[in-house]
């Protein structure tokens, strides 16, 4: 069984993958801060350091591993900090990149393949909007890339780099389709932009960490980057319509102009599937040349029903509301007046 070091590993994947892959039979370390509670099993061995403060080699020492999973590296310093720590300790470094390095593209055509990577960026929207934040993001995580391409071309430096779209999760911080249970259960209506908006085309938590424990045995892939992702579109319509079916509510909308609800601060809370920063990545290279064999993504209509359970059962009873959700008085005076004028 293999060794494997998790940078992060407190929430959502880290969590979800931690356990998986002790679950599988592999002996599994995580480092990260300590400072957020996690909720993982005692036979993880937890290792304390902070990133950007040099503490990273120090802190796994002349240890190394099979296989590095990487949640925590966000732009070029981070993946700078990494290589240097993990040089030769990693028989395989997986990074965890963001469907955002194509739609910081200038050009690029949904849904995204890995071919669409290369070429000139967009301009960059205005600083201190949220636009600016997203397109960020993505510039940052396309500089870590280019890091860590680096080593593999000078140094044989054995990343793997795998972008992810929206992952749908049991342990989303933000509580993206957990917002959108909280107003079906209210009963009150989901505020959406006038407009069809972009495909939703998500990947099921579970199923990332089940392709990373599938490379754990593997040296395919080594050196390049693959779209993590299940293989088929809806739009947000039929989205809801399958979340309210799973969870037994009919969904109402109020629909207003984009513009609007960015000026009231409503979006993208109100409705996070809505958002213009919302990739949508075309899987089928990774089925090819990395994953192979029999690898099936979960279907949103099955993971939604887990997630529904899990609402109801871990969200509810806690009392936890979800970050999208605490806005919810200001949404449905918004609504009111929409359907006063």
């Amino acid at each position: 069984m293999s060794r494997i070091l998790i940078l992060g590993g407190t929430r959502n994947l880290g969590h979800v993958a931690a356990t998986h892959l002790m679950e599988c039979g592999h002996t599994v370390a995580v480092l990260n801060r300590g400072i957020t509670p996690d909720e993982l099993p005692a036979e993880i061995e937890r290792i304390r350091a902070t990133r950007g403060t040099g503490m990273l080699q120090s802190a796994v020492g002349s240890r190394d591993f099979d296989l590095i999973l990487d949640l925590t590296t966000y732009n070029r310093d981070d993946a700078i900090e990494a290589v240097q720590a993990f040089r030769g300790k990693a028989k395989r470094y997986v990074f965890i990149s963001s469907g955002q390095v194509y739609l910081v593209r200038d050009g690029a055509h949904r849904p995204f393949q890995e071919d669409h990577y290369a070429g000139g960026l967009m301009i960059p929207p205005a600083s201190g909007t949220s636009d600016f934040e997203s397109w960020k993001y993505g510039a940052d995580k396309r500089d870590a890339e280019e890091v860590f391409n680096a080593a593999w071309a000078d140094e044989r430096f054995p990343v793997t780099t795998l972008r992810l779209p929206m992952v749908a999760s049991h342990r989303d911080s933000y509580g993206r389709i957990q917002g959108y249970l909280a107003r079906l259960f209210d009963g009150g209506p989901i505020l959406i932009p006038d407009e069809e908006g972009l495909p939703i085309r998500h990947v099921y938590v579970n199923d990332v960490a089940r392709v990373i424990a599938l490379m754990c045995d593997s040296s395919s892939g080594i050196g390049g980057a693959f779209n993590i992702s299940f293989g088929q579109s809806m739009f947000l319509r039929d989205y809801l319509t399958m979340l309210g079916n799973i969870a037994g509510k009919d969904p109402a909308t109020v629909r207003a102009p984009r513009t609007e609800l960015e000026t009231k601060l409503l979006l993208p809370d109100c409705s996070p599937f809505s958002g213009t920063w919302m990739s949508e990545l075309d899987g089928s290279r990774a089925g090819r040349e990395l994953i192979r064999g029999d690898f099936e993504y979960s279907r949103p209509e099955e993971y939604l029903a887990a997630i529904v359970d899990d609402y109801r059962d871990r969200w509810v009873r806690h009392g936890v509301v979800p970050a999208t959700y605490r806005q919810r008085g200001r949404e449905l005076a918004f609504a009111r007046n929409q359907q006063f004028r």
